[in-house]
């Protein structure tokens, strides 16, 4: 007797929805895979910061590199504790900060009031001045060579599931130099899948300069923010950097690399960290 299809294991992040799909001529009714997005609020001490809309899966990353990014703690030892709390409306990021902390002191004036959306990296800032924060230099010589970053990006596709299940979320992987990938984060936006990769970064204790992160968005000024902030002394995007994001990754020493496709990338800034082969 024939045996019934295996259910088809839950990547998580992803949901389960009825569709109606066409195909050449063809109509049918059939189950399909998407991203999951939800708003996800971000308390510091009792106060409200921000509300991201992301993918509510590594949320333990995304508090920390959150809150490492946005500078609202200094060191990961910062954080003193993160509650995930499920709401009706999605899900709260309760976060108790050390006293000290920048988190410990939100007056309501610099708070984040609107949602940050899943494409944008600065919605609710309500001052100019805190739109565009100039990242501080960052050191070291990962001595990057072009055939190891060839050989993250030809392995990349292969450790994204919630990308292979629903085709709709971006991912930040971080590599050793020789181009091994050691960890992949994924989010609809691209900059909370960096944020969730610079949390996993800290907790697991990598120095982000021994390696290079790996984005598959564009690099945009944020994302550089975040990169550089985090100590990444590379960020290889496989789409385009903006303008402003070449003038703040050249003055913060990081190297930035957009268009990384098999077979090309172009080097925008410090291109010393990039090699034709490995040093002997």
């Amino acid at each position: 007797m024939k045996q019934p299809p295996a259910p088809i294991e839950r990547t998580p992040g992803t949901v389960q929805r009825r569709i109606t799909r066409w195909r050449q001529g063809r109509v049918e009714e059939t189950d399909d895979w998407v991203a999951e997005e939800q708003p996800i609020a971000m308390t510091y001490n009792g106060r409200s910061f921000a509300v991201m809309m992301a993918t509510p899966h590594d949320l333990e990353d995304f508090a920390l590199g959150f809150s490492l990014s946005e500078g609202l703690v200094r060191t990961p030892a910062d954080l003193l504790a993160v509650e995930v709390r499920s709401l009706l409306e999605g899900t709260e990021l309760a976060m108790t900060v050390a006293a000290d902390a920048h988190g410990a002191h939100l007056e309501a004036d610099g708070q984040r009031l609107l949602p940050g959306r899943s494409g944008c990296g600065i919605c609710g800032t309500r001052q100019l001045e805190t739109a565009v924060r100039q990242p501080g230099a960052v050191h070291g010589d990962v001595g990057l060579t072009h055939a190891g970053l060839e050989r993250a990006l030809a392995n990349l596709q292969q450790r994204q599931p919630m990308n292979a299940a629903t085709g709709a979320v971006h991912a930040a992987a971080w590599a050793t130099a020789d181009g091994e990938i050691a960890l992949v984060r994924e989010d609809v936006g691209r900059h909370n899948a960096l944020d969730k990769l610079v949390g996993a970064l800290r907790r697991g204790g990598i120095d982000p300069a021994s390696g290079f992160a790996l984005v598959t968005s564009r690099a945009s000024y944020e994302m550089v923010t975040k990169a550089a902030s985090a100590g990444v002394t590379v960020l290889a995007a496989i789409s385009a950097p903006t303008a402003l994001a070449i003038e703040l990754a050249k003055s913060a020493g990081l190297t930035l690399v957009g268009f990384a496709r098999p077979g090309s990338h172009n080097v925008y800034t410090h291109p010393e960290r990039l090699h034709a082969e490995a040093s002997r």
